[in-house]
Order: structure tokens, then sequence, then C-alpha cells
């Protein structure tokens, strides 16, 4: 008798255990992805020639760039983008260097919203482009022109956007 209930206990546990893992989950047990992308434009970049079209940051650029990374150690990101000039390379290096991955290039004039945020989804991102561009991308990833191009004297923005499951929110600070 004894084995019997034993039988038969573990064989409704069973069925229970089996039912339980063939259900779908309810939209509150659902899991919550969130995406947080960090985006800021490149540091102070050398004015001296005005016919240099990709220009290095200068001594002030490198310290902002170093900046950037400090205000940022606490962030983990999975990814760095930033468009292929001297200045945004120089400014996304030292935050890729810290968080041992390698700088991606992208193409501002080339933008797809739903491709990247489908492509980073669930990541941490830091994007660093220019002072049209990225106002601009900030604007495409959270679906409305919320933000202006930033003045040209202004190296101090950052654009934070977090995605929960879909929907966007951004602010933006201004870290001197």
């Amino acid at each position: 008798m004894k084995y019997r209930t034993t039988l038969l206990l573990v064989f409704f546990l069973s069925i229970l255990s089996f039912n339980c893992k063939g259900q779908d989950k309810t939209p509150d047990e659902k899991e919550t992805i969130v995406s947080t992308f960090y985006f800021i434009r490149h540091a102070e970049k050398d004015r001296s020639d005005k016919t240099n079209r990709n220009p290095e940051l200068t001594e002030a650029g490198h310290a902002r760039a170093q900046k950037w990374s400090e205000v940022l150690k606490n962030v983990e990101f999975d990814m760095v983008y930033s468009t292929d000039y001297n200045r945004t390379q120089q400014t996304a290096s030292p935050s890729a260097k810290k968080n041992n991955v390698t700088v991606t290039s992208y193409d501002p004039r080339n933008i797809d919203g739903k491709t990247f945020i489908d492509d980073n989804s669930g990541k941490t991102v830091l994007v660093v482009g220019h002072s049209n561009t990225t106002p601009a991308f900030v604007n495409v990833v959270i679906g409305e022109k919320k933000y202006e191009d930033i003045d040209d004297s202004n190296n101090a923005n950052l654009y934070i956007v977090t995605i929960i499951n879909g929907i966007a929110q951004s602010t933006v600070l201004q870290i001197d």
C-alpha cells in the first residue's frame, strides 16, 4: 500500500511539473527587458586648422574623454559605438578600454532606430557622435523629436535613454 501511494504521488508530481513547464507566462511574469543607451558628443576638437575635416582632440578633449570614462566608471558597457572620425573615436576609446570592448563604428547618416534597438536589446551601450547627430540619434531611438542640436561650444551633454519592454524614457544631463 505504501509503495502504491508513493508511486501515485510521484506520478501526480510529474504531471504537475510537466503542466507547469508547458504553460505560457502571464503578462506580469514575462521577462523584463531593459536596454540603456548613453549618448555623448565628442570632446573638444582641435580647431587650429579650419580646413581639417577630421581633427584630433585637443589636450582638453583628451582630458574630457578620460573624464567621461571616470563619470561612467560604474556603468558596464556591452557595446561602444562611435562615428568614424578621429575626435569621436578618441572620445569613445577610454570608456571602451575600461570595459574591455572594441569601438564599433556607425554611419550617422544611416541610422535605423529599430535595428539599433533590436541589435542592442537588453544591453548597456555608449554612443559617441556630434553636435547634430547625437540628439538626432536620441530622437530616433525614443521615437520623437525631443532634443535639438547641441551648441558647438557644449561638449558636456549626457543623454540617457532607457527602454523597458519597448517603452522609452530619456533625460539629458550636463556633466562639466
